[in-house]
């Protein structure tokens, strides 16, 4: 047994770096400490507890506490609703979490129960496409869908698993600490990449739906009520071939261009333009989303969103974007012209290394976007 005499001979020098560890981790998901001074301060934390303490139950207790200490600020409290709630097919007790233009969202315990409630098919959604597609899928960074059934008023239901914090409650809670704005980028962006290879786009990138399980991760990507697949969308009641498909997809500020602007053959790049703007709204101290935008049920939300794009990326030229001379409405010679404000400008405070991140997204040409895959790779991810 370890003495109180030479319990700091017996600690290993691995047990003491674990210790370091944790505490970075959760130094940095706080937004405690500057991504590159965190080691330094778990480091001088963890020194103070080894030197302090007089036995190994001191310093194992000391270490926990300051760990804790630094993971408080963030709980964001998901207490279970005490309310009866209502009945859906063979669930008791749901509660409403959410609401959609076809949907709404009930959480029961540990599920969550996406009800259909618009029985036609608003294009682009479509229920059928939605569940072949998630059948389809295994991937740890999207979710699961668990079954399906009719409730008691013949509707549609989708169970997946209970979530119960999603990218834009984590914004909207304050900072977003820099180990968790990493840690759901690099879940995206995994799921993207498996959904790309496969040619599918999701086509609803938004802060919204990316769930996290806690406060500092993991992630899943969710919501394929838009989703286009390559060989099920073409072929559904609402065909969607991949020449001719639907423009109005995306949600408000996280829309990308091309879709503004007439081109229904866009690709997968429509996916990475909205986890740029995403990225940006992430590391902004205003956390304020890049481009303004009205609710999409709102007249006139369109141009603004355009007139948002050009008053802050600059008005694009058939130089900086080539692709858009063959749209079936060029955005060239009908808006005036807008200069635009540099990356230093937008995203002020923010490291050059994820300044060149967003900027390799958020580009007017799809063609010259990062693609997920190359998102992984960045220095970002690696340095």
């Amino acid at each position: 047994m370890t003495s109180a005499a030479n319990w700091r001979s017996d600690l290993k020098a691995t047990e003491r770096y674990d210790n370091i560890d944790r505490l970075r981790q959760s130094i940095e998901a706080q937004g405690l400490s500057a991504t590159g001074a965190s080691h330094k301060a778990a480091f001088e934390a963890e020194t103070e507890a080894y030197n302090t303490s007089k036995t190994r139950k001191e310093y194992d207790v000391a270490c926990k506490a300051l760990i804790e200490a630094t993971s408080a600020t963030l709980n964001i409290i998901d207490e279970e609703p005490t309310t009866p709630g209502i009945s859906i097919g063979p669930y008791p007790h749901c509660h409403p979490i959410a609401v959609g233009l076809v949907s709404e969202v009930y959480r029961n315990k540990t599920l969550a129960l996406k009800v259909i409630t618009e029985t036609r098919n608003v294009e682009p959604h479509n229920s059928d496409v939605e569940i072949k597609i998630l059948k389809s899928l295994s991937h740890p960074s999207i979710i699961k869908l668990n079954s399906t059934f009719r409730d008691q008023e013949r509707r549609l239901v989708l169970v997946f698993p209970y979530m119960p914090l999603n990218l834009a409650k984590i914004i909207a809670n304050g900072p977003v600490p820099p180990a968790v704005t990493k840690t759901c980028f690099h879940d995206l962006f995994s799921a993207l990449v498996y959904l790309h290879e496969q040619g599918i786009i999701h086509r609803d990138i938004k802060p919204s739906n990316l769930l996290l399980s806690s406060p500092t991760g993991p992630s899943q990507l969710s919501d394929f009520g838009t989703t286009w697949h390559p060989s099920i969308s073409p072929l559904s009641s609402l065909p969607e071939p991949p020449e001719h498909k639907v423009l109005e997809v995306g949600t408000t500020c996280y829309r990308a261009p091309e879709t503004l602007f007439g081109n229904r053959a866009y690709g997968t790049s429509l996916d990475m333009w909205a986890a740029g703007t995403m990225l940006a709204e992430c590391l902004r101290e205003s956390r304020d989303p890049l481009f303004e935008s009205r609710e999409t049920s709102e007249d006139g939300n369109q141009l603004g969103l355009i007139l948002s794009m050009f008053k802050t990326l600059g008005t694009p030229t058939e130089e900086t974007w080539p692709e858009a001379v063959n749209f079936t409405t060029p955005p060239f010679k009908w808006y005036q012209e807008f200069p635009g404000k540099s990356w230093d400008e937008l995203l002020r405070g923010v490291g050059e290394v994820e300044k060149d991140l967003v900027r390799k997204m958020v580009v007017y040409e799809s063609g010259k976007r990062l693609t997920a895959a190359e998102a992984l790779e960045h220095p970002y991810f690696t340095a």
